[in-house]
């Protein structure tokens, strides 16, 4: 499995490319920057773009889809909850970040517990709401991308369009069902493990 990280300067947003080793297939996990680096990196290594997963909908996490969808051809995967936010420049947040305004439908809308393949990886969708309505975690083996759901110490607000305290801690105690083991890339900061956040994380 191929994990790959690249940090945007401005708003601090993690952007992942996450591929399989012998198909060279990924995926590009919250293209909100970095955009350069990652396109640099996916052709250096000749991999293949099949999918642009959102964990949600705002701003800081989509300015790049449309570049990378019409280069790659790429689609663009969301949970059917994000649909809103995608559609609407002003729930999003985009007209106010450094791409513009953005909005577009995903290609494929999923719901909780969907499966989605990726060369001979399995990705599972975790609809976790709170931060937006439709925030979704991607569990592949035994990796978690989380979004802005959780983070190292930390959660993401609740307090911006669509979003809920009280379905954030449901989301929360969902993921703590999972295995200590299990590690966690999240939208903003460093990566953890679910059993470093139950153990230290105040929201957990």
């Amino acid at each position: 499995m191929i994990i790959k990280k690249f940090v945007d300067s401005y708003f601090g947003v993690n952007t992942y490319v996450l591929g399989d080793e012998k198909t060279k297939k990924c995926a590009v996990i919250d293209p909100g920057g970095s955009l350069v680096e990652t396109l640099s990196f996916v052709k250096e290594n000749e991999l293949n773009i099949e999918y642009i997963i959102l964990t949600h909908g705002h701003g800081d996490h989509i300015g790049y889809v449309k570049d990378i969808k019409e280069k790659t051809g790429a689609k663009v995967v969301a949970h059917i909850a994000e649909k809103e936010l995608l559609n609407d420049k002003n729930k999003n947040l985009s007209y106010t970040m450094r791409c513009g305004a953005q909005e577009f439908d995903a290609d494929i809308y999923v719901n909780d517990k969907d499966k989605l393949e990726l060369g001979e990886l399995k990705m599972t969708f975790l609809h976790t709401p709170g931060h937006t309505q439709g925030c979704m975690c991607i569990r592949v083996e035994d990796e978690m991308f989380t979004g802005d759901t959780l983070f190292a110490g930390s959660i993401g607000r609740t307090d911006l369009y669509s979003g809920n305290f009280n379905q954030m801690e449901k989301s929360l105690k969902k993921l703590c069902k999972y295995e200590d083991a299990v590690r966690v890339y999240p939208g903003h900061g460093p990566t953890s493990t679910l059993g470093v956040e139950k153990k230290t994380n105040p929201y957990m």
